[in-house]
């Protein structure tokens, strides 16, 4: 288990799409037992594209963390795309480490699917148009990689129907392979789930350790 962490410094937890900031409570409460300040932070993830989304993100860190806090951000699906894009796009000035789980960073086959019907829209709004493996949906929206950034992917499913649209390995919803960024610092994949990774034990400590480290326990080398 790593050790407590002994300086106050402040890690952002963001949701996925369709979900609160429920979703990141049993991982808030394992980062507070760390010594971390947390700022777990519902945002309207159906309402405004990643881009706006970002923007919101930014303007309740810059008011809520303190100035000159070292921030780090950790982000589910959705969540995750947006942690990059603030990192991105609206750097906190004590940039930490990012964490990603279960990104779909190049996006998801499912998307592909659903996002031209009229429920899916209704539901995931634009930013679920900014899903789908086409690059053009996320075109302009994330620089290189210029931070430490981990990625935990997932491997197992409760979703056949999904999986049987997702080429290779992957947790129900995202694909392992689009899990992967070139510039990452690190990537794990875990027998967890997309709907559940944030719940899981061995998620939350490997997210720990690398907001401590910098590195992940028996980590996979990073690959595109």
């Amino acid at each position: 288990m790593p050790a407590k962490h002994s300086a106050v410094e402040t890690v952002v937890l963001l949701h996925a799409i369709g979900r609160t900031s429920r979703q990141m409570r049993p991982l808030e409460d394992r980062l507070r037992d760390a010594g971390y300040e947390v700022l777990n932070l519902d945002y309207p993830a159906r309402e405004f594209p990643i881009e706006e989304l970002a923007r919101h993100i930014h303007e309740r860190i810059r008011a809520k963390v303190a100035a000159g806090a070292r921030t780090h951000l950790v982000g589910c699906s959705l969540g995750a795309l947006v942690a990059r894009a603030v990192a991105s796009r609206h750097r906190p000035p004590k940039l930490g480490r990012v964490v990603q789980l279960a990104p779909p960073n190049r996006g998801s086959e499912v998307a592909d699917r659903l996002h031209k019907l009229a429920l899916y829209r209704a539901f995931y709004g634009p930013a679920g148009q900014q899903l789908t493996t086409d690059p053009a949906s996320r075109a302009g929206l994330f620089g290189p990689i210029s931070f430490e950034l981990g990625v935990i992917a997932g491997s197992r499913s409760i979703d056949p129907v999904s999986s049987w649209l997702i080429p290779g390995d992957d947790d129900g919803k995202v694909s392992i392979a689009s899990t992967r960024l070139p510039g990452m610092t690190a990537h794990i994949v875990l027998p967890v789930t997309h709907t559940f990774i944030a719940r899981n034990l061995q998620v939350q400590e490997q997210v720990l350790t690398f907001l401590q480290r910098g590195r992940f326990r028996r980590a996979t080398p990073p690959a595109e």
